[in-house]
């Protein structure tokens, strides 16, 4: 298994190459049933969610894809993440900060050229800056009060792959 370093991204990945065909572990996802995880495939990709009544703001789901080696094997990509609307949304916020930061660098540096005062555009883009270091930190934040859940997936993940070997 290698496990790509997460101590930085917000949206952890790895991958595992598996010594069983992809349509076998498809189905075996298909079959699995969990009290807390809901399963759902779509083609050759899986998701994993977790199940309304223990949901909150920052669970996690974990999408699974498997790609084929040969008849024998394939390779399984995983990537966890939020729910994709508050992700949206999240992205949303930052296209919103940088654009608002360029706005003032430009009104700013056009200030300066023409000699006039641009305290107000720097100040604008301090603020914007301590407000992206912000929303950085909630995100983190974020990621570990799912971080239980997220051990939650990966393990279901795990049990489920494993019963495809048995």
């Amino acid at each position: 298994m290698k496990t790509l370093p997460n101590d930085i991204v917000l949206r952890p990945r790895f991958q595992i190459k598996l010594d069983q065909p992809s349509n076998i572990i498809l189905d075996q996802f298909e079959k699995a049933n969990s009290s807390s995880i809901t399963c759902k495939r779509l083609d050759d990709h899986i998701f994993l969610k977790i199940k309304p009544k223990d949901i909150h703001f920052w669970s996690p789901q974990l999408h699974l894809e498997l790609d084929i080696i040969d008849s024998k094997s394939c390779k399984l990509y995983g990537v966890f993440g939020p729910n994709p609307s508050l992700w949206t949304f999240f992205m949303f916020i930052h296209f919103a900060i940088a654009i608002t930061f360029l706005v003032f660098a430009i009104w700013g540096y056009t200030n300066c050229s023409l000699h006039r005062p641009y305290f107000l555009q720097l100040s604008f883009m301090l603020f914007m800056t301590l407000i992206w270091v912000s929303l950085y930190a909630f995100g983190r934040i974020g990621k570990q009060k799912g971080k239980p859940q997220m051990n939650d997936l990966y393990l279901f993940m795990k049990q489920t792959i494993n019963e495809c070997s048995v």
